[in-house]
């Protein structure tokens, strides 16, 4: 799985040899990839607050059993000293009771009677008291019992809160992996196409890295006279020294893409208007290209956009200039990668 996520991440290209059901199950599952990503954080986020939610509520619930512990340990106290002043009572309404038996008097009688009776309410308040504490023990007990299996049900929510975010946190890690690995390998080929233009970028050529493919544009200037597809010596030499990496890759797809600035071609000849000079310039960089012989053909297609993709949108020299360039679009191979893929 993480291998196909991968390799289905990298190839994002549209050449000669790729077919548009290719290449839209690639972007698909392009976006698949970073929407994975971007989900996995949220949950991640989420569960996180559901577990700060989880161990504030057991928390509580501690310090609530805690309370309810210390009550039924007091309220067993408070029942057995009740308990053992009610049999007190008793034995001493059994004294009572005897003497009464036992009386001849009858002004003890009843002080006997007297007391007897101010006994056995005393007895009857003590043993409702009893009961009422009792009752009040059965509900602490059950509500601990309660509040225990609450506990428990928590600890158990807890962790699987926590084994779900242990997951995410390894699918974000992987997902994060997958995403570093393409970029290191997209940062590489930038790094070696820079270091194969060395003297020359900065100098009408910028290398970029761009939507996961490494964009060489070539200004103008550089290769040709204005309204000419005729390449310049200085940009032979630069497309010279590309096509040598270019050949030592042989994984790398390459789109070549012609651009203009917006101003109608009014020149004769070959060429009618602005499409046909970027489609012209863009083949002539093919053929200087594919002087290297160790490159294949099929690994290059070339396309001209005319002046329909600016750059730089506003309506000066110095935006036209900008548009006036030709672009190497390098990217992996989508075929070696699917090879890969129907391998695993």
């Amino acid at each position: 799985m993480k291998k196909l996520i991968y390799f289905a991440a990298l190839a994002i290209l549209t050449t000669s040899c790729v077919t548009k059901k290719q290449y839209n199950d690639v972007l698909a599952s392009e976006r698949k990839y970073y929407n994975e990503a971007q989900n996995a954080k949220k949950e991640l986020s989420s569960q996180k607050a559901t577990i700060d939610d989880l161990n504030a509520e057991i928390e509580r619930l501690n310090n609530e059993i805690e309370k309810l512990k210390e009550d039924t340990v007091r309220q067993s106290k408070n029942i057995h000293s009740l308990k053992d002043e009610i049999a007190r009572m008793n034995k001493l309404n059994s004294e009572l009771s005897d003497k009464l038996g036992k009386s001849k008097s009858e002004d003890e009688v009843k002080l006997l009677l007297a007391d007897l009776q101010k006994l056995q309410e005393k007895l009857q308040a003590k043993e409702n008291e009893l009961n009422k504490m009792e009752r009040s023990l059965t509900e602490s007990k059950n509500e601990l019992s309660a509040k225990e299996n609450d506990l428990a049900r928590q600890h158990e929510l807890n962790e699987e809160q926590q084994r779900k975010l242990n997951e995410q946190n390894s699918r974000l890690k992987e997902l994060t992996d997958i995403l570093s690995k393409k970029d290191s390998l997209m940062r590489d080929l930038k790094n070696r196409v820079s270091q194969a233009l060395v003297g020359f970028e900065g100098n009408g050529i910028a290398v970029t890295n761009k939507n996961g493919k490494v964009y060489v544009s070539l200004d103008e200037q550089l290769l040709f006279k204005s309204g000419k597809w005729d390449v310049d010596a200085k940009g032979v030499s630069a497309l010279e020294n590309l096509s040598k990496l270019l050949a030592e890759n042989p994984d790398i797809h390459i789109v070549i893409e012609g651009h203009t600035d917006n101003i109608p071609y009014n020149g004769s000849g070959q060429i009618t208007d602005n499409w046909d000079l970027s489609v012209k310039r863009a083949t002539a960089i093919v053929r200087i290209i594919l002087r290297n012989k160790a490159i294949d053909p099929t690994r290059i297609t070339a396309s001209g956009r005319g002046e329909f993709m600016p750059i730089d949108t506003a309506n000066t020299t110095e935006a036209r200039q900008k548009n006036r360039r030709t672009e190497i679009i390098l990217s992996p191979n989508l075929d070696e990668l699917m090879n890969l893929l129907t391998n695993e």
